[in-house]
This record gives structure tokens, sequence and C-alpha cells, in this order.
């Protein structure tokens, strides 16, 4: 039975969840597959470059307590951060940068070149670096995953991956940011739109900045991500026609949703002939017949157009921080099988 040295780059909400979930999972773990584990690093921000070969006690680092870190050894970067750690997997959920997926690109280069297994949340990295990182990791005889980056913990890439061989995919839409569902429904309670950000901020469901969420960055970079893996098109957020929900007015989606059509704000994305991808985010009224159109609160859902299946589509009710924690947690269990 291995014990695996685990690190966190990046210890927000997420990474505090999945801390949590690790901790309660343990025992099944170790009795199903052998795996037993223990944090010896955690980086962000504000804390520094953090170590502690003993391992740290995750009851205690788990929730918002940053004096559980004194006895750390600290650090001046990553290279020595992961070699005083020992790290055989790390966790990176640092902020997403839409830009450009940096810095959390060169993150994962210097983790997987260390000798570690890299597990991301960050949909940047997979838009901007996901052929090269998967390369590296694969010369190295490393994993790069990354399930959490679209629909929280719910298998996306997974399913691909492991269970739908020789399939083609031709389209998909999808309902694939929580905060713009709760700011829509907020308006359709008749509440403000600032209020609609403070509830999903409360939830923990936002970006560390909304303005991703909000104007339809975070469901781009979805997009492209999905489009980029699955359908093998580098797809760039510049090529998607993109447009948020900061428009939309109380009286519209109250009128929108009393006709039996709410808004949503919609990925789509469609191979044409010439192998390129055309998509869009955009808010869209919805029909009642439409598979997404039953997706409510911050629930997500993804509508798949396959060449043997006609439609497949994955639902994440009501995902939480633990359903992305769950996601991060799977792709460790795969990683070190």
């Amino acid at each position: 039975m291995k014990q695996f040295n685990l690190c966190f780059l990046g210890f927000g909400n997420v990474g505090r969840a999945l801390a949590r979930l690790l901790a309660a999972k343990s025992a099944d773990l170790q009795d199903e597959y052998g795996i037993t584990w223990r944090i010896t690093g955690v980086a962000t921000r504000r804390l520094g470059w953090l170590t502690r070969s003993d391992g740290y006690d995750v009851t205690a680092i788990a929730p918002e307590n940053n004096a559980a870190f004194k006895d750390s050894v600290r650090v001046s970067g990553i290279g020595d951060w992961l070699r005083l750690a020992q790290a055989d997997v790390v966790f990176e959920t640092t902020s997403l940068t839409p830009e450009s997926g940096q810095p959390a690109i060169d993150y994962i280069k210097v983790i997987l070149q260390s000798g570690s297994h890299a597990i991301t949340a960050n949909k940047g990295a997979i838009v901007y670096g996901y052929e090269e990182l998967s390369e590296l990791a694969k010369s190295l005889g490393k994993s790069f995953l990354f399930e959490s980056t679209v629909n929280d913990g719910a298998p996306v890439f997974s399913l691909f991956r492991e269970t739908l061989p020789a399939i083609k995919l031709r389209a998909f839409s999808g309902v694939l940011n929580s905060t713009s569902n709760v700011i829509i429904e907020t308006l359709e309670a008749g509440r403000s739109f600032e209020e609609g950000v403070k509830i999903a901020q409360e939830l923990g469901i936002t970006e560390t900045d909304p303005n991703h969420d909000v104007d339809g960055w975070d469901t781009t970079m979805k997009v492209c991500a999905l489009a980029r893996v699955l359908m093998k098109v580098p797809l760039l957020p510049a090529e998607v026609h993109r447009e948020g929900i900061r428009k939309l007015t109380m009286q519209a989606v109250q009128t929108a949703r009393a006709e039996g059509r709410p808004f949503k704000l919609v990925a789509r994305a469609k191979l044409a002939a010439d192998k390129s991808v055309v998509a869009s985010v955009q808010p869209e009224q919805l029909s009642a017949n439409d598979p997404l159109s039953g997706i409510r609160g911050t629930s997500l859902a993804v509508h798949f157009e396959l060449d043997m299946i006609p439609g497949l589509t994955i639902v994440s009710h009501r995902p939480n921080l633990q359903s992305t924690a769950y996601g991060l947690l799977a792709d460790f269990v795969t990683a070190v099988r």
C-alpha cells in the first residue's frame, strides 16, 4: 500500500473542499483502492510556498484557519516546493486567466517535469496548453487530468476517454455556468442583478472575478476546452461569439418565464464541413422540448450530438463545491491507479 504525498497549488474554496472530501473518503480510498495519502505542500498568493514533510493535519487546514500552517517550511518558488514536499500528485486550482491560461500552464509544466501527476480545475490550462501538456505528461509517464474544468465533477472528459471509443462529436450545447442561472432566476423573482451576484458568491460558485461569469468568459472557456479535447479543434475564445447576461432586464426574463420560454446563457458549438468549429455563448430563450430548458438553480448540463448516438445529455443536478472537489478526487484515483 503506497502513501501518496499530495500538494495543493491554490487553496481557496475548491482546494479546501477537496481536503475535506479526501478526509471523508480516506477509509474508502484505502479499503477499495489501497490508497493512503498525506498533504505535504500548500501554496497560495497569500500564504506563499509552504511544506511540511510529515503532512498537515487535514482537519485543521481544511477550514479557513491559516494558523494551522504556522509550523510550515517556507520556500521561495515552485521548484523547491515540489522537491521538499516530495510531491506525487499536485492539484492546481489557481485563478483563471482567460487571456492566456498563465501562470497555470507554466506551473503544470514544472509539476510534470518534477515527476508528479498534475490535476487541474483551471480551464485556461486546457484552452491554451492542452496539446503541449498532454504530450509532456505522456512522454514522462505521468497523468495530466482535468475533469473538474467543465460540469464540475460530472463525467464528461472521462466519459469520452473511457466509454465512447471510435465515436465522433458533431455538435454540443450546454448550460455551463451556475452563476448565470442564479442571477437570471433572481431577476425572475423580482430581485436585482446585484442580489443575484451576491447570492452566487455566498453559494461559493462564482469565479474569483464574477465578471468572468456574468460576461460569458467562464462559459466561453468551457466551450473552447470541450472543442479542443473532444472535437480535436484548437478553438480560441476570440473565435467564439460571446454575449453575457448583463443586458438582460427583470421585465424581459419575467416575461420569458411567463411564456414558458425562459432565458438561459447557452453555449453552442458545431463542427463544420471544413473541420472548423462555429461556436457561440449568448442568452437564449429555450422552448419546453429543449433538453436544456429544465436546468434550474446551480444545475449544469451539456447535450452532445454524436455520429453513433443522436443525443446524449449529461446533467449535474445542483452541484456544489464538493461536486467540483469530487472531480479532482476522481482524477487522483485515476492517475495513481
